[in-house]
């Protein structure tokens, strides 16, 4: 079994588009181009999916870290 990807940045205290992040993180393509850090609210209106050059969702678990779940 391979090894759980995690999020290897720090995580900021607001996505780009200025919603707070609360445990959730998508890293993803939005609908105007760039790449962008999205709250899941931020990813309805902006992302375009999840998935190989979409995006990937991250969750933090009880050890303060992200994990990839989806993407």
């Amino acid at each position: 079994m391979s090894e759980r990807k995690r999020w290897m940045s720090d995580v900021p205290e607001k996505d780009n588009f200025g919603d707070p992040i609360t445990g959730v993180l998508i890293d993803g393509k939005t609908t105007m181009g760039p790449w962008a850090l999205m709250t899941p609210d931020s990813h309805r209106m902006y992302g375009v999916g999840l998935g190989t050059g979409r995006g990937q969702r991250y969750e933090r678990e009880e050890d303060g870290i992200y994990y990839k779940v989806d993407g």
